[in-house]
């Protein structure tokens, strides 16, 4: 049984014993003012104590005192945990905390299973409560969230997948949550909620749940289109990153991230892995990648003879919105490097975000720009581990070759990919061609290829077949 499901029939369990008040002393009736969930400045702050993925966060956490941080910082809404046997939380926690700050919005956030836990969650003063589509049937969670529109509160309907949310869909509610955290497993995917948002054509307010570490977290969900973001163990630990994370949210910025995982070229449900096509030097090849369906398009900007001319960019304009996202590729620890041309494109909006390919420091690819990603060369298995360090939401592994730092034609030996793979989903460069791209996909299940030597005839200049032929080879798959 996954974490999700045992938490799920835990609390019936108990439900059948206790009643869904689980013991706590419930008002007759709503004692305190409803107030709109989700204000600005958009960012909810949560309060628990614990959690299955990371144990005790803050065992000892005084639910008022923790609160008083959070409206200090200018937070009006507040996520309550309630479920009590994995996060430690109740709904005195949820009772308290409204009476003692009636002005701030408060959501209940708990496995809630039917009617009756909206009306009770009601009168303890929730003015939101979280319903997870996962489980839920498609009656019972229509049924619940009417009742809590009824009652004046916010239902924030959480999805996790396709399926979720094409049994929302069915009533379209007009705010919806993505979590990051994978409730089966507890594992954080920050693309997660970035790729799902596309299919919620309807328009409703989104929020962004679990993840959110600090400044560039809360900028990767806002600059991806999340109007909140809720976030949970970062302030219960350390409630003076509030401002950080509010700038972040604010900052906005590229929607590179939403707008590759939505590339509408590709079929919706079409699972091959994202092919970005790299060191592009002329505008009849950048057309032939285009047509044949690339996901991006990569210009090199360090000392390589594929370095591309700015003024290629310049020429080709703004992307349209079909158009594949395009990429500056940098160098900028290497001294001789001119990648001052992709960050200057950037902001131009001519290029949507820098792949950083040299030694550069996890800390230090943020400073420079934002969208970003970064490259990395392990030479061995250990080295791969080292993606963990970096705060972009994907890593592209590429071969090492002493002296060179892209573009070399050489494959990524088998047992560093293995090991990069289990650190995230996998970015994969380095000698790929249509020869071997079968094979690949099959053997490590890559999320995103870069090919570049591959499918050349000389370097800088694409060849029309090969390229067709590599295309040919993934569409297979």
């Amino acid at each position: 049984m996954n974490i999700r499901d045992a938490i799920v029939a835990n609390r019936r369990r108990r439900i059948r014993g206790e009643g869904h008040s689980l013991g706590a002393v419930i008002p007759a009736r709503r004692q305190t003012p409803l107030v709109p969930f989700g204000a600005a400045p958009g960012v909810i702050c949560e309060v628990k104590r614990r959690s299955p993925s990371r144990g005790d966060i803050s065992s000892g956490l005084d639910p008022l005192k923790q609160v008083s941080l959070y409206a200090g910082a200018g937070i009006t809404s507040v996520s309550v945990l309630t479920e009590e046997d994995h996060f430690s939380g109740s709904l005195g926690d949820l009772i308290a905390i409204k009476r003692a700050f009636p002005h701030l919005s408060v959501l209940r956030k708990d496995f809630l299973m039917d009617q009756e836990d909206i009306e009770i969650s009601y009168r303890a003063g929730a003015d939101a409560v979280l319903l997870i589509a996962s489980i839920l049937d498609s009656r019972t969670l229509l049924e619940m969230h009417r009742h809590a529109v009824d009652l004046g509160m916010a239902a924030l309907v959480e999805v996790h997948d396709d399926a979720d949310i094409e049994k929302v869909r069915l009533f379209a509610p007009s705010l919806v949550g993505i979590n990051s955290r994978d409730l089966e497993t507890f594992a954080v995917d920050p693309i997660r909620p970035i790729a799902l948002k596309a299919g919620l054509d309807w328009g409703p307010k989104l929020v962004y749940e679990s993840g959110i570490r600090g400044e560039e977290d809360a900028r990767l969900a806002s600059a991806s289109g999340f109007d909140c973001l809720l976030v949970g163990e970062a302030v219960v630990r350390n409630a003076a990153l509030i401002p950080e994370i509010v700038r972040g949210k604010e900052a906005g910025g590229g929607a590179f991230w939403a707008d590759l995982y939505d590339h509408r070229g590709r079929q919706r449900g079409e699972i091959r892995p994202r092919v970005k096509i790299c060191g592009l030097t002329h505008a009849g090849d950048v057309e032939a990648a285009i047509d044949l369906g690339a996901d991006a398009l990569g210009f090199v900007f360090a000392r390589s003879p594929r370095r591309a001319d700015p003024g290629l960019l310049r020429s080709l304009g703004a992307r349209r919105p079909d158009e594949p996202v395009r990429v500056g590729v940098v160098v900028s620890t290497d001294p001789p490097d001119r990648g001052g041309d992709a960050f200057e494109l950037l902001e131009e909006g001519l290029i949507d975000a820098v792949q950083f390919h040299g030694s550069e420091e996890p800390e230090e690819c943020y400073r420079k720009a934002f969208p970003y990603y970064k490259a990395l060369h392990p030479a061995t298995a250990a080295e791969a581990e080292t993606i963990e360090s970096y705060h972009c939401p994907r890593v592209l592994i590429d071969a090492s070759l002493p002296g060179t730092a892209g573009g070399t034609g050489v494959q990524v030996a088998a047992g560093i990919v293995e090991q990069a793979a289990k650190m995230r989903p996998l970015w994969l460069a380095g000698g790929l061609n249509a020869g071997n791209i079968a094979d690949v996909v099959k053997r490590h299940h890559p999320e995103l290829v870069d090919v570049s030597s591959g499918v050349e005839a000389a370097p800088g200049r694409k060849d029309a077949d090969k390229l067709r032929r590599f295309f040919d080879e993934v569409r297979k798959l």
